[in-house]
């Protein structure tokens, strides 16, 4: 452990003693990416909202293992983690709730009508993803109900060439990780399948894992009209001690299982495209309060969602139009909740205007959705932004956002915790104003934003002698806060290095209405600060630095620092990936203690 910590710090302050020339890089990568969950297509500099791209390069420095440690390190987003590896994680951002982001796969909604519990169990493996976009603020125009406080679209790779890359891993808490990587390209036709497992003996008593996933994209017909086809498969088996009843419960394990299926294709004229979907998203979960005898409390959920969208956008004198909708059927089968089901359809229109030489545009836009259990809803919201310089845009947004409650805040029963099948849809107001720099060397934005909603629903007791919670429409909340993120790109002794650092200051006054009597809602980031520092010292060698501090408005405070070294020779690429290097004791969620400090070592081969 203290030959860890040694080398670590000596890169560390090797870094930051060595004198950097400052020579710009040579990229443009991120300023040309396409947003592409969005039906008006634009580049990542011309869009009027608060939009960060993790880029492919990002992920390869973020000292992360998989999606949920990488979105840690975003300002404003909050993983709650459950243990390691990914296996149990909700997602917030800028303080909404785990039900109120959208999690979305090449544009597919991954929503979960039982629970947004769900929502990363969709997550993908690293080592198929080429960016993920995270747009943040109310996105309900542009995405759908679920989209109350954000949305995160994860883009899989395109294509990979001709290639097999195998992972081998192994480290603390008898972490055994292994997976294998394969692209293929034909003449008509490109595939990549991956394929991996991870398990560990766990850090503490019925912390234990078994997760597995599997992959497959393909384009067909790539010379005429491609088909895309994605189709995904997710399985998690863990102990988990003390995740939701209380610390008492040691005993608890769950089991779940998200998979997809999905068929897009895309028509192109000149001034018209057309991008019709349908996909298949099923996810399982099994859970039991204890693990070995599981005739004491047993739940067991089945949520099937069938879905079909066109998206469309067409350019004309007066600017972009972009239209679409979006049909879905969702069924649950549950032990607990029932057997239920719902159908969805929304239709969205947003059109764009440029003025002033294009240096001003103006994007109004609405979503109406109609719900067979409960109503019509509509989402009206704007977009502005002005280009001051070529580097330098403003922009600002207003927009409404609802959700409508999960079959768990409307059915589910046990002894603490009880549903309400009257309750009503939440709804919200948000602003944002912000402005964005961007150039070869640094980039940077600020982001102003407030959000006043009302019915917000958390789990609620009538006083603090009662024991059972009561799903419940809260009093109005405001929200609001502001977010700073900028990156330095630098050049020393002729290798490329990245500062990136964010930090998002976030207050509500939900604590004045329920501090006793909440069950939910009293974890949010008061303050969030981060910062990656990405080197390469020598030829073959580079190293990543990650630190985090999270203050909750619950008063814990606490600081993360993770680091990762990458030696490539040739084929073969060493790693090593240090967690929670100095030992912090901090709890994310619920009743459970992060892990200790740990490492994991890891060996990839590529065969070309």
């Amino acid at each position: 452990m203290k030959r860890k910590l040694s080398i670590i710090s000596l890169i560390f302050l090797f870094t930051l003693t060595a004198q950097a020339q400052v020579e710009p890089i040579k990229t443009d990568s991120l300023q040309e990416i396409i947003i592409t969950s969005t039906r008006i297509n634009l580049p990542f500099k011309e869009n009027s909202r608060t939009i960060d791209i993790i880029t492919s390069e990002d992920i390869k420095n973020s000292a992360s293992t998989n999606v949920a440690d990488l979105l840690q390190q975003v300002a404003g987003v909050d993983i709650r983690r459950r243990g390691t590896a990914g296996s149990q994680a909700d997602l917030y951002i800028r303080g909404g709730s785990f039900d109120q982001t959208l999690l979305l796969i090449d544009g597919i909604k991954m929503d979960d009508a039982q629970t947004g519990h769900h929502t990363m169990n969709a997550a993908l493996p690293l080592e198929v993803i080429e960016r993920i976009e995270i747009i943040k603020g109310p996105a309900a125009r542009v995405f759908g109900q679920n989209a109350f406080s954000g949305a995160i679209n994860i883009v899989t790779k395109k294509e990979l060439s001709n290639s097999i890359s195998v992972k081998a891993e192994t480290g603390s808490f008898g972490q055994l990780n292994g997976g294998v990587t394969i692209g293929s390209s034909l003449e008509n036709s490109s595939h990549i399948v991956h394929v991996d497992k991870m398990s560990s003996a766990g850090y503490r008593h019925n912390t234990d894992f078994d997760n597995s996933n599997y992959f497959v994209k393909s384009v067909f017909n790539k010379n005429k009209k491609a088909v895309e086809m994605i189709a995904t498969f997710q399985e998690r088996k863990f102990g988990a001690n003390g995740f939701y009843a209380r610390a008492s419960a040691t005993e608890q394990y769950e089991e779940t299982q998200n998979s997809l299926i999905g068929f897009s294709t895309q028509f192109n004229t000149e001034k018209l495209t057309i991008a019709p979907r349908i996909y298949w998203k099923r996810n399982q979960d099994k859970y039991v309060y204890l693990r070995n005898d599981p005739t004491v409390y047993r739940n067991l959920h089945i949520t099937n969602k069938i879905g079909a969208e066109v998206n469309a956008n067409y350019k004309s004198k007066a600017g972009t139009t972009g239209f679409g909708i979006d049909m879905s059927k969702i069924y649950i089968r549950s032990n607990n909740l029932g057997d239920r089901n719902r159908f969805m359809t929304t239709l969205f229109l947003e059109h764009e205007f440029k003025a002033f030489n294009d240096n001003l545009d103006i994007t109004p836009g609405v979503a109406v959705t109609y719900f067979s259990d409960f109503d019509f809803y509509a989402f009206p919201g704007i977009d502005i932004g002005l280009k001051i310089t070529d580097q330098l845009k403003a922009y600002g947004n207003i927009g409404y956002t609802y959700r409508i409650p999960t079959y768990t805040d409307l059915y589910y029963n046990d002894s603490s915790t009880i549903g309400n099948p009257d309750l009503e849809v939440e709804e919200a107001f948000a602003q944002e104003i912000g402005i964005k720099f961007f150039s070869p060397k640094f980039t940077g934005s600020l982001a102003l934003f407030n959000r006043d909603a009302q019915n917000l629903i958390d789990y609620i007791r009538p006083n603090t002698t009662e024991t059972i919670y009561t799903a419940t429409n809260i009093a109005e909340v405001n929200t609001k806060g502001f977010e700073v993120d900028v990156a330095y790109h630098f050049k020393w002794s002729g290798f490329n290095q990245t500062l990136a650092v964010g930090y998002n200051f976030l207050d509500d006054d939900i604590l004045d209405q329920n501090k006793d009597l909440s069950r939910y809602s009293l974890n949010t980031l008061k303050h969030q600060f981060t910062t990656r520092l990405s080197t390469q010292l020598f030829k073959n060698v580079s190293q990543n630095i990650i630190y985090k501090h999270a203050e909750r408005t619950t008063g814990d405070s606490y600081n993360v620092w993770d680091a990762s070294l990458a030696l490539q020779l040739k084929q073969i690429e060493f790693t090593i990936t240090a967690s929670n290097i100095f030992d912090a004791d901090y709890i994310e969620a619920g009743f459970v203690p992060m892990p200790p400090s740990n490492v994991l070592f890891g060996l990839r081969y590529n065969f070309n």
